[in-house]
């Protein structure tokens, strides 16, 4: 009997290993032999935990699972009230692409057995008889961009890099996932970090590094701890080292863990605090891709783009570029949290209307309110109302809305949201986490607090200093910490006038 039980921070959270613990029990006190593997996260984090049990015609599932549910495993599996039939006919697995995230809760995360059972390696097999301006051209002809935040081509930045002299170059994995609603980078270090392993090297093949480092966030010690036992098997796999399968060029990784500063999400940021510097911004020019890690050319990749790689050059960069609209190519892995009946992650091609992700898919609210607004993309994010739920969920399309992407965090708000506070906050939130290296952001959100403030006591006359503000932010900002702070700000103005005009009514009356 095959038992699997997430181990991904979630499930654990809501009592992954109790239940587990209760089934090796129940096992042992009735004799039966069974393998119990802590697998990743399906993504379906309102069912947490999750258990599936293995059958002739494919995993049961049942959730969510509490120690109480367990005895039911080895009796009639249909008398308990968890039960779900089995996992990939439910609603919120079928209407998946799941491309990216194919391996995760399927595989146990550390075996490498697994990994390879269900495709993994086939990619870097493939990259490893390709010479290096291949690699990236695929990579290229794929249309992969940046799934971090900027969503920047990806294969452009690997030909930059490719393209540079120097003796030594760098593949770096920024995984501080810091953006509240997103925990994508998370479940799949936890998941499937073989994925994001093999996207590595097969990005040092393409640009002539033969050194990474994973920068994690000290926040996610179960992706740490996870991600360092994952290299060292690599290593003793023969897939990290002097030669890679013993067919390519050296290649290896070192895990490296943050110290809790949101703005080391920024890639000039995070190499500062990766070469043991204080985290604050770079002025650009020079270029990562240019002068980088140590003054070197260096590889800047989110977890799931570099996860994505070992797909397309399994599958092909035609096969990955088939998937969604305009230039946003293939599958974005969205992650529903905040206010929302079923919260998770839900990876799909890109054209999805955002209405569609957070009323079907979703299921509304938790409190059973109307949606007020939805914020996309981190807490610099825009606001969204639901007038805007008919846009397609693409880079274009979203910035033709003046919002963003990000890192496809959705976050869900009712109707009892109070949107001048949380303009208020948005602005807070980067006083408190600005590095300090340029005026407009280090001044300009302690300035916008205030003018929030002024608002809420009834002085009319701050609305468009607000506004003023937020102009000098994006335009003068270095980074997009201060750049994208106007754009929760100004989206809640905007959409929410009223919200904003009845302190100064109520304060004038």
């Amino acid at each position: 009997m095959k038992i699997y039980v997430p181990c991904d921070s979630a499930a654990k959270a809501l009592g992954a290993d109790a239940v587990a613990a209760e089934i090796q029990a129940q096992a042992a006190a009735r004799g039966i032999d069974i393998t119990l593997v802590r697998n990743g996260t399906r993504g379906m984090i309102w069912l947490e935990p999750l258990v599936e049990v293995e059958g002739p015609n494919g995993r049961i599932a049942y959730g969510p699972m509490t120690p109480a549910d367990v005895p039911h495993l080895f009796g009639d599996e249909t008398e308990c009230d968890c039960y779900l039939g089995l996992t990939d006919d439910l609603d919120w697995m079928r209407r998946q692409t799941r491309l990216t995230f194919a391996r995760c809760g399927v595989i146990d995360p550390l075996s490498i057995d697994d990994y390879r059972a269900h495709g993994g390696f086939a990619g870097l097999q493939r990259a490893l008889g390709m010479g290096a301006e291949a690699i990236v051209d695929e990579v290229k002809q794929s249309g992969l961009r940046g799934r971090g935040g900027a969503g920047f081509p990806t294969g452009i930045k690997w030909d930059t890099v490719r393209l540079a002299h120097a003796p030594k170059k760098y593949i770096v994995c920024n995984a501080d996932e810091g953006d509240s609603g997103t925990f994508a980078d998370r479940m799949i270090m936890e998941g499937d970090p073989f994925s994001l392993i093999e996207g590595m090297i097969i990005a040092g093949l393409g640009v002539g590094a033969d050194k990474g480092y994973v920068y994690l966030r000290s926040e996610y010690p179960d992706a740490i701890a996870t991600m360092t036992r994952a290299v060292e098997l690599a290593r003793v796999a023969g897939v990290l080292g002097a030669s890679v399968l013993g067919q390519g060029s050296a290649f290896d990784i070192e895990i490296r863990a943050g110290a809790g500063a949101y703005v080391c999400g920024e890639e000039t940021s995070l190499l500062n605090s990766l070469e043991g510097r204080r985290g604050i911004v770079r002025a650009k020019p020079p270029l990562p891709a240019l002068e980088g890690f140590l003054g070197r050319p260096t590889v800047v990749n989110n977890v799931i783009s570099l996860a994505t790689v070992p797909v397309i050059f399994e599958k092909g960069a035609a096969h990955y570029a088939d998937f969604g609209l305009g230039r946003s190519r293939g599958t974005m892995p969205i992650q529903i949290a905040g206010n929302v009946a079923r919260g998770g992650l839900f990876e799909t091609a890109f054209g999805m209307p955002l209405g569609d992700l957070v009323n079907d898919i979703g299921g509304g609210t938790a409190s059973g309110r109307p949606v007020k607004a939805v914020q996309v993309g981190g807490p610099l994010g825009a606001y969204m109302a639901p007038d805007k739920f008919d846009t397609p969920f693409g880079y274009e399309e979203f910035d033709a809305k003046d919002a963003l992407i990000g890192h496809a965090g959705v976050v869900v708000f009712d109707e009892g949201a109070d949107m001048l506070g949380l303009a208020r906050f948005a602005m807070e939130f980067c006083a408190v986490e600005s590095c300090g290296k340029c005026t407009p952001c280090r001044i300009g959100a302690v300035r916008g607090v205030e003018t929030i403030d002024r608002i809420a006591s009834g002085d009319a006359s701050a609305v468009p200093l607000l506004r003023d503000l937020c102009d000098t932010m994006r335009d003068g900002s270095l980074c997009a910490l201060g750049g994208f702070t106007p754009f929760p700000v100004m989206s809640a103005l905007n959409a929410f006038p009223e919200e904003f005009a009845a302190q100064t009514q109520e304060a004038a009356e």
